[in-house]
């Protein structure tokens, strides 16, 4: 799969995720999905802050769930229909791994 078709494909599950209802949105809200254990992978855009990007790192280090760059903050918040996002939680297991193996191990787009 080439790379804008898979980074097409990746935003539209990410779409996908958000009718699901399984897309939590802004950075504050990926916080509290991952400090709950909800959040099963974290996309941040590629010009977010880093005081934002230091408040998820901080929850995401060790691991236990997959961080992605993708996008900038228009392409991510566009992709769940909303404004300029930061961060985005997908919060289904299914879902964030068929997001993850569509991205095929890449961290930044």
């Amino acid at each position: 799969m080439a790379m804008r078709d898979a980074k097409t494909e990746a935003l539209r599950l990410l779409g996908l995720a958000r009718r699901a209802g399984a897309v939590v949105t802004g950075t504050a809200r990926t916080r509290e999905a991952l400090r709950s254990g909800r959040a099963k992978l974290v996309l941040v855009a590629e010009d977010a802050s880093g005081t934002q990007l230091s408040k998820i790192e901080g929850l995401v280090r060790g691991g236990a769930v997959p961080q992605v760059t993708l996008g900038d903050r228009f392409v991510l918040g566009a992709a769940v229909g909303g404004p300029p996002l930061s961060a985005v939680a997908v919060t289904d297991a299914r879902l964030a791994a068929r997001l993850l193996r569509g991205l095929e191990a890449r961290k930044t787009w």
